[in-house]
């Protein structure tokens, strides 16, 4: 690494994204189970499973309240053909709630399928690396002290904001599992839903918006992979231009396109909602 503290400070800074997107490109074809160690994982399942016989006593509930908005009187309950209507979806609501879990995994399992096939089509087994170009650094070693002033002021203010946007990407990654987890430990209520015919818009809701939220991952994804083609052809640093122009230009393009990821990144949420829906 070069001496210059210039270079050093840029260096560091991209130094830190790098690895920041590198942990995405791991997090994100992560389970829930294998998420640091399975220990978040197995808290969830404990706490499912104790909201699992609140969900079943809900489901009764659901099931009553249900029975009692759509049926005129309890003549029609004794129809064969409603009474098996009602017994049907009595017995699908229980299942969904018993095996939610397992519901969940499965709908989790077939978007990363579809991630791991765009990983796969693109090209890009991991992130590629953002790297400083040689023409900065040979311009900057270059520069006296008093030339190096403007420098260190630039440099020290992008090398700053692309410290934050890793940190504010790497966050947004992690929060969607939290997210995964909120909605997998209290599933069985809004699942218990599906008793009821008034009440079972609930539980579809509930379905789309675990859904939207395992579909983040593919947006996420292809914002990468989209960064790192620009990543590939890193931005026409102009040789003959005063250091200070070619570093604010350089500086200037990258946290652009940091930018751009950061934002769609964290925007994700709401792109797949639009597309469900929701």
């Amino acid at each position: 690494m070069s001496g210059n503290w210039v270079v050093q400070n840029l260096q560091n800074a991209l130094d830190t994204w790098n690895s920041k997107l590198s942990e995405i490109w791991t997090l994100i074809t992560q389970t829930p189970e294998t998420f640091k160690g399975g220990a978040i994982w197995n808290v969830v399942k404990n706490i499912h499973g104790a909201v699992q016989a609140i969900g079943l006593a809900l489901l009764v509930l659901f099931f009553v309240v249900g029975v009692m908005k759509t049926c005129g009187s309890l003549t029609e309950v004794k129809k064969p053909e409603h009474a098996l209507k009602l017994f049907i979806r009595f017995a699908i609501a229980k299942i969904v709630v018993t095996y939610g879990l397992d519901l969940l995994l499965s709908i989790f399992k077939i978007v990363q399928g579809a991630i791991s096939t765009i990983i796969t089509a693109s090209g890009f087994g991991s992130s590629t690396q953002t790297v400083l170009p040689q023409q900065i650094i040979t311009a900057v070693e270059s520069c006296g002290f008093f030339e190096s002033i403007p420098l260190w002021a630039v440099t020290l203010i992008g090398g700053l904001f692309i410290t934050v946007l890793s940190f504010i990407m790497i966050m947004t990654v992690y929060g969607r599992f939290f997210k995964l987890y909120l909605y997998t430990a209290i599933s069985p209520i809004p699942l218990s839903t599906f008793a009821g015919e008034p009440t079972q818009s609930v539980g579809k809701s509930f379905i789309k918006s675990y859904s939207a939220v395992c579909l983040e991952g593919a947006i996420i994804v292809l914002a990468c992979i989209i960064f790192s083609t620009f990543a590939a052809s890193p931005p026409v640093v102009d040789a003959s231009a005063a250091a200070v122009t070619q570093v604010w230009k350089y500086i200037g393009e990258l946290i652009f396109n940091m930018l751009v990821l950061v934002g769609t990144i964290k925007l994700s949420d709401r792109v797949v909602r639009e597309m469900m829906g929701l």
